[in-house]
């Protein structure tokens, strides 16, 4: 018969850390609560920053009257391919190509800010749009 592991004793590492225990009394807990408050009501407060993204249709994809927008930078590229749907009037079952300065086209989960930090070029970024595919 198999006999069972006797579980051996778990002593901490040394200099290992250890969480900090959340207390309920005059040892600091009301300290404690208002810094995990305060660390919360940043947390939720939103991002305004915004990013300048400039649309240029390529090939024989329509040309939009306004092509300057302000859009917010922690939105993820997903909101911009749904935005330019959105003002082309465009179901989700049309094509759309959507490349950053010509070259490449981004996935959709990146962040705009990310893409505006690596790839702007004169203080916007430019967004290339297409009916059919026209860069690698």
């Amino acid at each position: 018969m198999a006999q069972a592991a006797s579980s051996p004793d778990v002593t901490p590492r040394q200099g290992s850390r250890s969480l900090p225990l959340w207390t309920s009394g005059n040892e600091g807990g009301s300290e404690q609560l208002s810094e995990f408050m305060k660390a919360l009501e940043t947390y939720k407060k939103k991002d305004t920053a915004k990013v300048v993204v400039r649309f240029k249709g390529v090939g024989n994809a329509p040309i939009m009257k306004q092509n300057m927008y302000k859009i917010t930078a922690t939105n993820r590229f997903q909101a911009v391919i749904q935005f330019l749907r959105k003002e082309l009037g465009w179901q989700n079952g049309e094509p759309l190509f959507l490349y950053i300065n010509s070259t490449f086209s981004p996935a959709p989960d990146d962040t705009v800010l990310n893409l505006f930090k690596s790839f702007s070029t004169e203080g916007y970024l430019i967004v290339n749009y297409s009916t059919t595919p026209a860069w690698g």
